[in-house]
């Protein structure tokens, strides 16, 4: 199914995202020194998001929610969607490549900011009256829907944290609204979310994490309105700050260049399927187990268990980069990441060694957790499917 064009017009990029992302080309032995900048946000995030990862997997510590989700009416046939209700959000790359973000818009009076999109968590929140805060935030006082649960919300992403109250308002995506959805507005941050031109964060995990204990947005979507189809698809463009989009309900022909291959969700809770490991050069194997790969849009990169990265080169020359290629495995199945994503730059000025986009998890994660982010996802259409008992779908993106 190819779906028209967004309705609603996005807000603009911030000014001086992507400027010079096209300057280098990453296979080149000259290329930049890497930003140290892009490990720091990446793992002070992931620390808040995957802190439980350990027992959650397990299925230790969940919230009941998620056993409530119904998709039986659901058909397992893509082509079947068609005449199903879906929504089309655009969607934009911050900076060089490090998150991406859409509008959503709150409450009645229709105040529309950009939100960051995460398969990686399950909380919707948003800036509110936040004293401490930059950029736009929503003001409850324009909307008439709005309310004040008066419980407690506090979400902590490693060294950052954001915290307010629990509220209730109409949120629209896409053009598809759904009152009274619960969401965290968030009166106090750390300056962990004041660098960058978001105003909040959508989860679109399973709401078995969520620190809320309520739906996700596209839970709560697909119980309001049986004709939601049970997936959604998310395309990333690479080093443009248009272009990308997050289909609700639907799958986006125009972004993929292939069939779909659909990958068995293990646990819901993260959009969690098997990993049997990484292919170099289509000839050296790289295995640890089994391991547990989140797929996570939130994440700029490629996280693995600690002895699985000194296994596969987390740095390696940067004179050998015109020639290599690597791929994930998935099951038996190779989905190789373009080189552009996957060299990050030199390590320093004088170092012959490049960066890569795989990086080690420390002791405190789970030793046999992966977490997938935006380096594999550019070169991956993904849909999240929540029939047949939940799987990934990965189809070769346009990008």
């Amino acid at each position: 199914m190819s779906p028209d064009n967004p309705s609603n017009t996005p807000p603009p990029p911030p000014k001086g995202t992507n400027e010079n992302a096209d300057a280098i080309d990453p296979s080149d032995s000259t290329f930049s020194i890497v930003s140290l900048d892009v490990f720091t946000r990446d793992m002070n995030l992931i620390a808040g998001k995957y802190r439980n990862a350990g027992n959650w997997l397990r299925g230790i510590g969940l919230a009941d929610q998620s056993k409530s989700v119904n998709v039986n009416h659901i058909t397992d046939d893509l082509g079947a969607l068609d005449k199903t209700v879906y929504g089309v959000t655009p969607a934009f790359d911050y900076g060089r490549d490090l998150f991406y973000y859409g509008p959503v818009t709150f409450g009645s009076s229709g105040q529309t900011l950009n939100i960051s999109i995460d398969t990686g968590s399950s909380d919707l929140w948003v800036k509110t009256n936040c004293r401490n805060c930059t950029g736009q935030q929503f003001n409850p006082s324009k909307s008439r829907t709005y309310r004040n649960t008066g419980r407690r919300f506090q979400i902590q992403y490693g060294t950052g944290s954001a915290s307010g109250t629990l509220a209730q308002d109409t949120i629209t995506i896409g053009g598809l609204s759904i009152p009274n959805h619960y969401f965290g507005a968030v009166s106090s941050t750390t300056a962990d979310f004041n660098d960058s031109p978001e105003s909040g964060l959508i989860g679109m995990a399973f709401s078995s994490i969520a620190t809320s204990g309520k739906p996700t947005f596209f839970e709560h979507l697909m119980h309001s309105d049986p004709r939601v189809g049970p997936l959604f698809s998310v395309h990333m463009t690479r080093r443009t700050p248009t272009g990308s989009e997050v289909c609700l309900g639907c799958y986006d022909t125009r972004k993929a260049r292939s069939g779909v291959v659909w990958l068995p969700v293990v646990s819901k809770t993260y959009w969690t399927v098997a990993m049997s490991g990484a292919v170099i050069n289509d000839r050296i194997p790289i295995t640890s187990g089994e391991l547990f790969a989140a797929i996570d849009t939130g994440t700029t990169l490629i996280y693995v268990p600690s002895g699985f990265a000194r296994a596969g080169y987390w740095a390696i020359p940067c004179d050998s980069m015109r020639s290599l290629s690597i791929s994930l495995l998935f099951g038996s199945t190779p989905f190789q990441i373009d080189i552009v994503d996957f060299n990050l730059g030199r390590l320093s000025s004088s170092s012959p060694y490049c960066a890569c986009a795989i990086l080690g998890l420390g002791d405190n994660f789970p030793d046999n957790l992966a977490i997938v982010g935006v380096a594999f996802l550019k070169s991956w259409y993904s849909t999240y499917d929540y029939t047949n008992g939940g799987r990934v779908g990965l189809s070769r993106s346009t990008n």
